[in-house]
C-alpha cells in the first residue's frame, strides 16, 4: 500500500472491458516525507475520490481482481480508500 495524491482523472472512448463503470485517477504516489515518489500513475477508484485529496492506493493484484470480479484485467493500481486526518 502507498499513499497519494489524486492530480487529475482520465477518461478513454476505448478500453478494457473491465474497466466499464471504473473511474480513472491519476495519482501521484507520495514518499515518507510527503515529497513525489515517481512518476504518476493510473489508478481505479469506487471510493469518490476528489482533486487534491490523499488516497491509499495498492498494486496488489489478488485484491484488484476479487474487487473488479475478474481475474483477466489490465489494471495494476486501485484505490483502497482515504487516510484519516
Amino acid at each position: 500500500m502507498n499513499l497519494a495524491t489524486v492530480i487529475g482523472r482520465a477518461t478513454s472512448t476505448v478500453k478494457h472491458p473491465s474497466l466499464n463503470g471504473w473511474r480513472l485517477l491519476v495519482v501521484q504516489p507520495l514518499m515518507a516525507d510527503g515529497g513525489d515518489d515517481g512518476p504518476p500513475l493510473l489508478a481505479i477508484d469506487s471510493m469518490g475520490a476528489r482533486l487534491g485529496s490523499q488516497v491509499i492506493i495498492t498494486s496488489d493484484g489478488k485484491a484488484v481482481s476479487e474487487a473488479m470480479g475478474t481475474k483477466t484485467t489490465p489494471v495494476r493500481w486501485m484505490v483502497l480508500g482515504e487516510p484519516d486526518e
